[in-house]
C-alpha cells in the first residue's frame, strides 16, 4: 500500500505533467493564450515542488492536481473556446458555445477546495467543526476564482483584442458570473465526495508523523 503521501507517486506525477506541459507547447492554436493558461499549472506545480521538503500533501490531492493541470494544458493548447471534442458536443446538442471552459472552472472549485482544506487542518490554522471548515474553504477557494476572474480582466484592459481568446466568453454576456458558479458547484460537491477520505489521508500522515516523532525520542534516549 502507498504511503498517504508519496514521493514516489509525486516524481512520476511531475514527469507526466512535464510531457503533456511539452506536447501542449507543440503548435498551440495561440501562443499568447496558451501563455496565460499554463501560467497557473506551472505556478501550482513549482509552489507543491517548493514546499514538499517541509509539507508534502496527500496523494489524493497530488492526483486531484495532476488531473487539473491536464485540464488547463488542454485549455492551453487549443483556447478553451476550440477544444475540439467540445466542438462537436456543442454541434450534436445544439449548443450555443463550446462549453469546456466550465469544466475548467468546476475543476477550478473542485481541486483547489481540497488543497485549501488540507493546509488549514495540517497547519491547524483554524479550528472548527465541519460545517465551518466546509463554509471557510469553500469561500477561499471561490475568492481565488474571483481574482482569477479580475486578472483576466486586467488582461484584457492591457492587451484588447489579443485576450479575446483568453477571456473564452464567446459572447455570452453572463460568461463571468457562470464561471464562478461553476467552481462554487465544483467545490461544494468535492467536499461531499472527498471529505471523509480526505480526512483518511490527513489522519495516516498525522499517525506516521507521531510514529516518527516517538522513534526519534526513543533512539536519543
Amino acid at each position: 500500500m502507498l504511503p498517504p503521501a508519496s514521493r514516489r507517486l509525486a516524481v512520476l506525477l511531475l514527469l507526466a505533467f512535464s510531457i503533456i506541459l511539452v506536447r501542449s507547447s507543440i503548435q498551440p492554436r495561440d501562443s499568447f493564450v496558451w501563455l496565460l493558461e499554463i501560467l497557473p499549472a506551472v505556478i501550482g506545480v513549482f509552489t507543491m515542488i517548493f514546499v514538499s521538503p517541509k509539507f508534502q500533501f496527500t496523494n489524493l490531492v497530488q492526483l486531484l492536481v495532476f488531473i487539473h493541470c491536464v485540464i488547463l494544458l488542454i485549455g492551453a493548447h487549443y483556447t478553451y473556446a476550440e477544444v475540439p471534442f467540445f466542438n462537436r458536443l456543442r454541434d450534436i446538442f445544439h449548443m450555443q458555445r463550446n462549453n469546456y471552459d466550465k469544466i475548467g472552472h468546476f475543476a477550478q472549485g473542485f481541486i483547489p477546495v481540497l488543497i485549501v482544506r488540507e493546509v488549514l487542518i495540517r497547519r491547524k490554522i483554524i479550528q472548527a467543526g465541519p460545517w465551518l471548515l466546509a463554509f471557510i474553504c469553500v469561500s477561499i477557494t471561490l475568492s481565488f476564482s474571483a481574482e482569477y476572474e479580475l486578472i483576466e480582466w486586467a488582461v484584457a484592459e492591457a492587451t484588447g483584442k489579443a485576450a479575446d481568446a483568453f477571456l473564452g466568453t464567446q459572447g455570452y454576456v453572463w460568461d463571468t458570473q457562470s464561471d464562478m458558479f461553476c467552481c462554487l458547484i465544483g467545490s461544494m460537491i468535492s467536499l461531499l465526495l472527498f471529505t471523509s477520505l480526505h480526512d483518511k489521508y490527513i489522519k495516516r500522515i498525522a499517525e506516521k508523523k507521531q510514529q516518527q516523532q516517538s522513534s526519534s525520542k526513543t533512539k536519543t534516549n
